[in-house]
């Protein structure tokens, strides 16, 4: 028999991926994800290729884990992707000690992030209004 299939969480036109336990604070993590949101994620990807923030390969491969997600599991096109989502949490936080002066201590603070980026395929009105606008241009 075996259990019957849970529900999807996400609406048909959407897929996600989450990076969990990244060894950057969710600060730094954050200027990164806010690099991409709304963006088209082909357009994400080239940023974040040549991005010099040390996050960012992770946050790359994040974000194809999504795109694969979506194709291959939800049979969206790659092509008409956009990151509809890209947000960051706090995991956990590992606390160590350095010697200080006169037999003090000092804290340090290494912090684990996850982020989780959503992907969603193009709505009919926006491929629609982009076409309208390239003809414009023209």
């Amino acid at each position: 028999m075996g259990k019957p299939k849970r529900e999807r969480a996400l609406p048909a036109d959407k897929a996600k991926a989450v990076a969990s336990s990244l060894r950057v604070s969710p600060q730094k993590l954050n200027l990164v994800a806010q690099m991409i949101r709304g963006k088209k994620v082909s357009t994400a990807l080239a940023d974040l290729e040549f991005s010099r923030k040390r996050i960012s390969d992770d946050v790359r491969k994040c974000v194809k884990s999504a795109v694969a997600n979506a194709e291959n599991n939800h049979n969206l096109d790659p092509d008409d992707l956009i990151v509809a989502e890209a947000y960051v949490g706090q995991k956990l936080v590992m606390k160590r000690f350095h010697a200080r002066g006169r037999g003090r201590s000092g804290s340090i603070h290494k912090p684990f992030s996850m982020l989780t980026v959503v992907v969603r395929a193009k709505r009919e009105d926006e491929v629609a209004a982009a076409k309208t606008a390239k003809k414009e241009a023209k």
